[in-house]
């Protein structure tokens, strides 16, 4: 008799169990690793460049906990990097996912409609072995699959460690909880639709404009899962409004379709946040008068009220319990990618009560940019 996990896996036909890294393309990964081991805690995990063999980028690896991030930056102009980088500025190419069989996610997914971007193939070294494919997405974003079980080395093959005497300390970041993505006007749908054919995800939650609203803009989102739920990227489409929503916005100033923010868990968020806030991350803030009836609006949660009105944290309700979030500003001068910093108790949604209250503070920072 089949149980529900073999059910599952048997229906399954892209099992992920993760995001193995997200690489982002930046104009100076040297100094933009050094911004990422200062404000946010990342630890010096590998390198690669024209000291191991690669003449055409840099590339820094970090890592806090389950988290990998590599930065890569061109050498010269006339690369793919470098056009990737002069259109849309720092942002994010690649959303890695760990896979037990590269070369079968890639069978499974081409077959189903993906666009390749990486035919598959093996890198080894003294360490084993990497074997990795790819599919395209939406704007210019890749999904590669990374398989790794036979591989014992630092990152992968072509890379080095990267030892380093600035080693801040870690932030309480763990994992990567879920990234977003921002598509253009009616683009929403057929994106969903490429996760469900194409990857084999599910619709998990949905939001209309009449959920997520102020009294200039709007905008919907669908939230995509895989099967186990390691993997969930919600996805944004601009919807009429007064005046140009966050989604317009970014689609403005990044020149396109791409991951408008990395969502990041932490066991005590709290604590994670006063680190950020030391080092220099800049937060939005929500009024105070947001807490006035926190608890009446969510019930009983365990933290403190005082420091989480202090810090600007959020705090949702759904079924299966509560979260608290709070979004950091663009972490960069375009109004483009920016960060999520959320802890789960127990609640699987994605902070629906704090939309209304979040959009006001993102459009207060636009109109003080003249964008709204």
């Amino acid at each position: 008799m089949l149980t529900e996990k073999d059910t599952m896996q048997t229906s399954d036909f892209l099992p992920l169990y993760g995001t193995d890294f997200i690489e982002l393309y930046v104009g100076n990964a040297k100094q933009a690793a050094h911004f990422y081991k200062t404000a946010f805690g990342f630890q010096s995990l590998a390198y690669a460049g024209p000291e191991t063999g690669i003449k055409d980028r840099v590339s820094y690896v970090l890592i806090q906990n389950k988290m990998r991030l590599m930065l890569t930056t061109p050498l010269h102009s006339n690369s793919a990097i470098a056009e990737h980088h002069k259109k849309h500025g720092d942002g994010v190419k690649v959303l890695a996912l760990m896979v037990d069989d590269a070369y079968d996610a890639y069978e499974q997914t081409t077959k189903r409609g993906g666009v390749s971007s990486l035919e598959p193939k093996t890198l080894s070294d003294a360490n084993g072995e990497v074997r990795m494919s790819g599919i395209k997405t939406y704007g210019e974003v890749e999904h590669w699959f990374i398989e790794r079980k036979n591989y014992k080395g630092v990152f992968m093959p072509g890379f080095v460690g990267w030892e380093s005497t600035y080693n801040p300390e870690p932030t309480g970041l763990l994992y990567v909880d879920h990234c977003v993505g921002n598509v253009d006007w009616n683009q929403m749908n057929p994106w969903v639709a490429f996760y469900e054919n194409v990857m084999g995800f599910k619709n998990i939650l949905s939001f209309d404009d009449n959920d997520i609203s102020t009294e200039y803009s709007a905008l919907m989102s669908k939230v995509m899962s895989n099967g186990n739920g390691y993997v969930k990227f919600p996805i944004n489409e601009p919807a009429e409004g007064k005046k140009k929503s966050q989604v317009e916005e970014y689609l403005e100033f990044y020149e396109g379709e791409g991951v408008q923010h990395i969502a990041i868990a932490t066991h005590d968020i709290v604590s994670t946040v006063k680190q950020l806030m030391a080092r220099g991350v800049e937060f939005l803030k929500v009024p105070n008068s947001y807490y006035d009836d926190l608890l009446d609006r969510v019930g009983p949660i365990e933290e403190d009220i005082e420091p989480l009105k202090e810090l600007g944290i959020l705090v949702d309700r759904d079924n299966e319990g509560y979260l608290l979030q709070l979004f950091t500003k663009p972490v960069e001068d375009r109004p483009t990618m920016f960060f999520e910093i959320i802890q789960r108790k127990g609640a699987k949604s994605f902070g629906k009560g704090n939309f209304k209250a979040l959009f006001e503070a993102i459009e207060r920072e636009q109109a003080n940019r003249g964008n709204l």
